[in-house]
Parts: C-alpha cells; sequence; structure tokens
C-alpha cells in the first residue's frame, strides 16, 4: 500500500469543534481496497482523482466498518469534526452513516485548494474561526467535555449527575442530532481509544471494558474482526492503523 498521510491538530481556540485537519493520496498508480472503522467524528471532505473532479462531501458519523476503494490519483484535505459542529457549525443534523454532497463552492473553496495542504488548514480554520457562535449551550459543552476527556469511559448515569441533564434527555437529543444512542456513541469512543494499544499488540481491555469478552465483542462488532486481526492488520488495510505511526 502506498498512501500518503499527513495529520494537523488545530489550534485550541476551535479544538472543541474539530479533531484533527489531514490529507490523503494514493499515488500508487492503483485503486486500494480498505477499510474504515468508526472513530467517532464526522468528516468534511475536499476530494479530487483521475475519475472524479473536485467535490465536497460531509460523512456522518460512521457506526459501522466500511469498505470503499480509493481510486488511484486519489487526492483528499479533509477535516474531521467533534459531534458539536453539526450543530453549532454547520447548523444541521447529519445522517449516521451517510454522505452529503455539498455545494461545489462551499466555505469559498475550489479545486485551486488541493494544491497546498498547510494553506487549506491555515483557510479551513480561519472560515470555522469565523462560524465560531456567540454562545455553546453549557449542559451540552460539559457533556461533550466529559466524554472525550474520558474517552467514552464514563456511564450515562455519571454523566446525568455530572451535567444535570436526564438520561432521557440527554439520550433524545443524541439520538434526534447523531442518529445514535450515547451509550453507543460512548462505545464508539471507547473502541477507538484501542487503536494505538491494539496496533501495538495490546490484545487485552485498556478502556474500561468489562472484560476481555466485552473487548472482543465490541472490537469485532466496530470493525468486523478479532482484536488480533487487527494488529496484524493484513495488507494495511485498516486504513487507521497503517497510518498511526504518521500521527
Amino acid at each position: 500500500m502506498s498512501l500518503i498521510v499527513e495529520y494537523v491538530k488545530p489550534n485550541p481556540s476551535i479544538s472543541f469543534f474539530v479533531e484533527s485537519f489531514w490529507m490523503l493520496h494514493n499515488d500508487s498508480g492503483e485503486d486500494m481496497n480498505v477499510v474504515i472503522v468508526p472513530d467517532g467524528r464526522i468528516d468534511l471532505f475536499f476530494s479530487r482523482s483521475a475519475t472524479e473532479p473536485f467535490h465536497i462531501s460531509l460523512m456522518g458519523l460512521s457506526t459501522q466498518p466500511e469498505q470503499p476503494v480509493i481510486a488511484a490519483g486519489t487526492l483528499i484535505f479533509a477535516v474531521s469534526f467533534n459531534l458539536p459542529a453539526t450543530e453549532y457549525i454547520f447548523h444541521r443534523t447529519v445522517e449516521a452513516d451517510n454522505a452529503a454532497f455539498l455545494p461545489i463552492d462551499f466555505w469559498g473553496f475550489s479545486a485551486d485548494d488541493l494544491t497546498d495542504f498547510n494553506q487549506f488548514c491555515k483557510k479551513t480554520a480561519q472560515k470555522i474561526q469565523e462560524l465560531l457562535p456567540a454562545e455553546i449551550d453549557n449542559r451540552k459543552q460539559q457533556l461533550f467535555e466529559l466524554l472525550y476527556a474520558s474517552n467514552g469511559a464514563i456511564t450515562v448515569k455519571e454523566l446525568a449527575q455530572k451535567v444535570f441533564w436526564s438520561s432521557r434527555q440527554m439520550n433524545r437529543y443524541f439520538n434526534q442530532q447523531y442518529g445514535i444512542s450515547l451509550k453507543a456513541y460512548s462505545d464508539i469512543l471507547r473502541f477507538r481509544a484501542s487503536f494505538k494499544h491494539i496496533s501495538e499488540g495490546k490484545l487485552f481491555p485498556e478502556q474500561n471494558f468489562a472484560d476481555q469478552s466485552h473487548f472482543i465483542k465490541a472490537v469485532k462488532k466496530l470493525s468486523g474482526v478479532s482484536p488480533s486481526a487487527l494488529h496484524r492488520n493484513k495488507n494495511g488495510r485498516f486504513v487507521q492503523f497503517s497510518t498511526l505511526r504518521s500521527r
């Protein structure tokens, strides 16, 4: 596999909404079959390939592994957003496991912006800075800060007690805004936090899973394979595991 991948972390001023900027380029000359596993983020893609013209799309939260083909010559500049961005930056719901194509001139971008990744990061960061809300619902801000700080290793009951928001109301908010329950989202965050451990061959739970069997069951549900298969990452098909060392 010959994928060029680069990641840039955002400025702290926008980090509540933005997880990272990243670039992916398939310069191998061949199409690549890969697997993308859920990581708890939504992605804004600016893409082109040898067969597809420049386009912009917004990918909702993934809840199951996907097996896309990355065509030869594909170039993607992207922004991975934390969930609050759907409500406060995009002002819309984003359906889970679905992508929405956006206007070709969204945020004033064009194919010319896929020539310099660093400049792309600066331009998108500036645009997001302009879109920051004047205020954020305090309960929602605390909820997501606790979720991300704990990597999902906090119960819905604990969240309700700390945020002073009932479990029922929080779950209604999650299902309406993100198409997933709060518990299911926490499971994805715990799974994502295990990426580094699995890539290093630590095939046992380190993210507050009840026991080994629950850990294996969660990994299989969200990746389609066992922790040992993820670690082996045959042919580098699990992109997020193949690129961990480049982050």
